[in-house]
């Protein structure tokens, strides 16, 4: 008995934080708002105490900040963050990717042909926070090849912030055309057409 209460008490936190991160994503939760653990639970229709734990994880995840006594700050960022993350991606992604490039065979590239043509259908609806797990899944397929799990956790945490929307700055990516360019890059890759890969990588990280 108690085994299935921790059970279903993780799978709430679960499905709370998930909620809470597509939020953030569509700018639901908004930059230098305060929210309250109880406010969001009744709102969710769950206890404070899951809402509490998932915002604690994101507190961690540098989504949000702990305000004493009130509940939770939704973080401001700006374009240079969003750079700063962008760079950092690439410095990770690029070199990986590239030195995949050269030993992975091209079957294997091409088994994740369905993950980008995902992208592109999530990207269709113009939903950010679809596209966001869809986008996500896909890089996470291709560092997944590597066999190395700690690259492929990190590099899913630095692309979870990059969503977070921004305080002020220009408008988001064209998802569509985000979308598009994994078709290209997977063709790239598959074939080890190295010079195009590192071009169409540098162009995605860059926007």
């Amino acid at each position: 008995m108690p085994a299935q209460r921790a059970v279903r008490r993780s799978s709430v936190r679960g499905q709370i934080l998930h909620a809470l991160r597509t939020a953030l994503v569509t700018g639901e939760l908004r930059p230098g708002e305060v929210y309250s653990a109880p406010v969001l639970g009744e709102r969710f229709g769950v206890s404070a105490t899951p809402v509490r734990e998932a915002m604690q994880q994101l507190a961690l995840e540098g989504a949000v900040e702990v305000v004493p006594n009130r509940g939770f700050r939704v973080v401001e960022r700006g374009p240079r963050e969003l750079a700063e993350l962008a760079e950092v991606r690439g410095l990770l992604e690029v070199p990986v990717l590239l030195r995949l490039a050269r030993t992975v065979p091209a079957g294997r590239w091409g088994e994740l042909r369905p993950l980008a043509q995902d992208t592109v259908r999530a990207a269709s609806t113009g939903c950010a926070a679809t596209y966001g797990e869809a986008d996500r899944v896909f890089h996470g397929a291709m560092l997944a090849l590597s066999g190395n799990a700690q690259l492929v956790r990190v590099a899913a945490d630095l692309h979870r912030r990059a969503q977070w929307p921004l305080t002020a700055g220009p408008a988001r990516v064209d998802l569509l055309t985000d979308a598009t360019q994994h078709l290209s890059l997977l063709e790239a890759l598959t074939t080890s057409d190295l010079d195009s890969a590192h071009t169409l990588l540098t162009t995605h990280f860059s926007t």
